[in-house]
């Protein structure tokens, strides 16, 4: 298990279904920048707040060069009323199965009042159009994320 992925990585190949039933794979951003961010659970405050930064960003994100993809171990049906919802424009991975969760490192132990269970870390993977690694982001807070990933763009 790739857990200690950091810049100048190649980044672990994945494909899977997305929102609206359509499928993405790593090789479909040659030549641009992914981000890749994982979040833990579809409609939850933190996550929310995440994916509709992104969502309002995304014209920046795609000027900079960027596509944006989100990924939880939710089911594509979750993701569509997810994105409904919260009128979303970036596009949700599923990773149901947990292969893609597991090979970026973010399936980890987490313990909440005392208990331990596995859930997905919340991180940032910036992918360079090489399929190289550009940056990571673990333990992500939420506030300012958007703008710092966005600024890291920029910078490649």
């Amino acid at each position: 298990m790739a857990t200690d992925l950091s810049a100048g990585d190649k980044a672990p190949a994945f494909s899977m279904p997305t929102d609206g039933g359509g499928k993405t794979a790593l090789k479909d951003y040659k030549g641009k920048a992914l981000v890749l961010f994982f979040y833990p659970k579809d409609d939850t405050s933190g996550c929310t707040k995440e994916a509709i930064g992104f969502s309002e960003q995304r014209k920046a994100f795609e000027k900079a060069g960027a596509a944006i993809l989100g990924v939880s171990r939710d089911p594509v049906a979750k993701h569509d009323k997810f994105k409904a919802k919260h009128d979303l424009t970036v596009d949700l991975g599923s990773d149901e199965e947990g292969s893609v969760t597991e090979g970026y490192g973010v399936w980890v132990e987490k313990s909440m009042y005392g208990r331990k269970y596995m859930g997905i870390e919340r991180s940032t993977f910036l992918i360079d159009g090489k399929g190289k690694i550009a940056r990571v982001w673990r333990k992500v807070k939420v506030p300012g994320h958007v703008e710092e990933v966005l600024d890291a763009v920029k910078a490649l």
